[in-house]
C-alpha cells in the first residue's frame, strides 16, 4: 500500500517517448566460436507496459551487495540535500549470449565499473547505429522521457548460463525524487536521514538495479552514517554495528528473494526494538524517537499486535514466507506506508489497520508479486481484504459490512469508472484498486464458497511463492480449485468500468 496526503489523480493514458538507447541492436558473432554464437544486447526493459524501461533483459540477478555511505542534510535552514556514495556488487547469470546489458540508475553518477575484475572505460553515448569498441559503459539520463539507463559493454562477452560479478562505484546528491504521479519515492531525503520507499520503480534512485519485480534477488547491506544515526534495511542484522572516527556502519542481511521495489535502507533517529512471535520469528522495529506522544502511543499499541496478526494470517493462509518481520516508523511529513519486505515503512504513525494491511502484503505482493504493474490489484485488493478479515476476527465490522459499505457507493460515482485489472500507470494507487479489489475478493468468496475460496488462496501463495503472477494466473487457480468457469465474474468485477450489479 502507498498512502499519500494528496488526492490520487484518476487514471489517464500514458505516452512515454521511446528514446534511442544509443547503440545498434544487431547481433554479433563471437570471433573464433565454432558454434557460431550470436551475441545480442539485453533488452533495456523487462517488458512492462506501464514502465517500459524498468528492469532489463538478458540476465538474472542473483544477489546485490550494497555498500553505502550517506551524509544527511545539514540542519534547517540548509538545503534538504544529502550525499550518497556507494559500491554495488551485483552477481548475475546471463540468460542469453550477452553483448551488453543495462541497469537502471537515476540521478547518480558512475565513477567506475568492473565486470569479472576487468575495468571498463567510460564512453560517450554513441549516435544511434554506432558501436563502442572494447569494454565500456555509458549512461542515458532523460527525465522528460523517464529513461534512466546505465549501459554496460563487457569484454569478453558473457555466454548464456555464465555468471558475472559487476562492481559499480557511484554516488551523488540525494534530494526528493518523484514518481510518475509526482509523488515522493525512492531515496527520499529527510532532515534527519532518509526514508527509502521504492514502489513502483524508485530503487534506481539509490543503487544500480534491474528495477522490476520479475527479477528477484537476495541482498546484503553495509550502510555507513554519521555516529548517532541508525540505518535500517531488510532482513536481520548480520553483525553488530561498528563505530569509527565519527561514523557508524550498520550491517543487514536479507537472504529471502525480494523484488527491488521492496528494498529499503532508511536512515534516521531510530530506537531499535527486538522481539519475536510465539513461534520464534524475529521482529525488529525501528521507531523514530521524535514521534508525538499521541502517535507514539498509537504506534506502540499497533506494533504490539504484530505477533497476533502474523498468527492470524498464518492460520488463514500459509506460514509466514520470510525469516523476519518488523517495521520502520519515521517521523516525516511524506504521508506514506509501504510494505518494504520484512520491514514495512510507516510515516508518523503506525495504525492497527495499516499494520495488518502491510503485514498481509508480505504474502500478497512480496512473496507473490504482480508480474505486471497492471496486476497491482492482486497486492492491494488482498491486503485491504485482510483488513476486513482482521476487523471481523477482532469483533468489529464484518467482511460483509465492509463489502456493503463499498457497494453503497452510488453507481455514478467516479470510483466505479476504473477497470482495476488495468488501471493505467496513473491509477496504480487509485482507491478503487484497494476497495473494489477487496470487494472483488469478497464477492468471489460468496460466489464459490469459503472452502474453495481459502483453498485457492493457499494454492495461489504456494504455487507462485518467490515468483510473480498475473490476473489471468489468479483466475486460473480459482477456476481449477472451484471447478467453476469464472470468466464472466472476473470480467464484471475487474475489467468493466462500471458498478457490478449481476455476476
Amino acid at each position: 500500500m502507498r498512502v499519500h496526503t494528496r488526492l490520487v489523480r484518476a487514471s489517464t493514458a500514458l505516452l512515454i517517448g521511446v528514446v534511442a538507447l544509443c547503440v545498434a541492436d544487431g547481433a554479433t558473432a563471437a570471433p573464433g566460436d565454432p558454434g557460431g554464437r550470436r551475441f545480442t544486447p539485453g533488452a533495456p526493459g523487462a517488458g512492462d507496459a506501464y514502465f517500459p524501461f524498468a528492469g532489463n533483459g538478458g540476465y538474472d540477478v542473483q544477489h546485490y551487495d550494497l555498500d553505502i555511505t550517506y551524509t544527511p542534510p545539514a540542519p534547517d535552514p540548509a538545503p534538504l540535500v544529502g550525499q550518497l556514495s556507494g559500491v554495488a556488487t551485483i552477481d548475475l547469470v546471463a540468460t542469453q549470449d550477452l553483448d551488453r546489458f543495462n541497469l537502471d540508475l537515476r540521478g547518480m553518477d558512475v565513477q567506475a565499473i568492473t565486470v569479472n575484475g576487468r575495468r571498463l572505460r567510460e564512453a560517450t553515448p554513441p549516435a544511434r547505429g554506432a558501436t563502442v569498441g572494447g569494454p565500456a559503459y555509458w549512461q542515458v539520463q532523460d527525465d522528460e522521457a523517464r529513461v534512466w539507463e546505465l549501459m554496460v559493454q563487457p569484454r569478453p562477452k558473457i555466454r548464456r548460463g555464465e555468471t558475472a560479478r559487476v562492481v559499480i562505484t557511484y554516488g551523488g546528491q540525494t534530494t526528493r525524487p518523484l514518481d510518475i504521479e509526482g509523488a515522493l519515492y525512492g531515496w527520499v531525503t529527510v532532515r534527519d536521514g532518509a526514508m527509502v520507499v521504492g514502489e513502483p520503480e524508485g530503487s534506481m534512485t539509490w543503487y544500480p538495479v534491474s528495477d522490476h519485480q520479475t527479477d528477484k534477488a537476495t541482498y546484503s547491506f553495509e550502510i555507513t552514517v554519521p555516529e548517532g544515526k541508525v540505518a535500517v534495511a531488510n532482513g536481520l542484522p548480520a553483525r553488530d554495528p561498528i563505530t569509527e572516527d565519527g561514523w557508524t556502519t550498520w550491517f543487514w542481511e536479507a537472504p529471502d528473494l525480494q523484488a527491488s521495489y521492496l528494498t529499503t535502507a532508511s536512515v534516521g533517529d531510530y530506537e531499535l526494538r527486538y522481539s519475536e512471535t510465539a513461534d520464534g520469528l524475529p521482529i525488529v522495529d525501528a521507531v523514530d524517537d521524535a514521534l508525538t506522544p499521541a502517535n507514539a502511543a498509537t504506534t506502540d499499541a499497533s506494533l504490539a499486535l504484530q505477533p497476533d496478526m502474523i498468527a492470524f494470517l498464518e492460520d488463514t493462509f500459509v506460514p509466514y514466507p520470510f525469516g523476519s518481520s518488523g517495521s520502520i516508523v519515521d517521523d516525516d511529513s511524506v504521508g506514506y506506508a509501504l510494505e518494504t519486505q520484512t520491514r514495512p515503512v510507516y510515516s508518523r504513525v503506525a495504525r492497527e489497520s495499516t499494520v495488518v494491511h502491510e503485514l498481509a502484503h508480505q504474502w500478497f505482493g512480496n512473496a507473490v508479486s504482480p508480474e505486471r504493474w497492471q496486476d497491482i490489484w492482486l497486492n492491494e485488493g488482498w491486503a485491504t481484504y485482510t483488513e476486513w478479515l482482521w476487523s471481523e476476527d477482532s469483533g468489529d465490522d464484518s467482511a460483509q459490512d465492509s463489502f456493503d459499505a463499498v457497494m453503497a457507493i452510488p453507481a455514478d460515482d467516479p470510483f466505479w469508472q476504473l477497470a482495476i485489472a488495468d488501471p493505467g500507470p496513473l491509477g496504480l494507487f487509485h482507491g478503487a484498486v484497494y476497495d473494489r479489489g477487496a470487494a472483488t475478493l469478497h464477492a468471489l468468496r460468496v460466489e464459490i464458497g469459503d472452502q474453495a475460496f481459502f483453498e485457492a488462496a493457499r494454492e495461489w501463495l504456494q504455487r507462485y511463492d518467490d515468483s510473480t503472477g498475473t490476473t489471468e494466473d489468479f483466475e486460473a487457480v480459482y477456476e481449477e480449485v472451484s471447478g467453476q468457469d469464472l470468466d464472466s465474474f472476473f470480467d464484471v468485477w475487474l475489467r468493466t468500468p462500471s458498478k457490478p450489479t449481476t455476476w
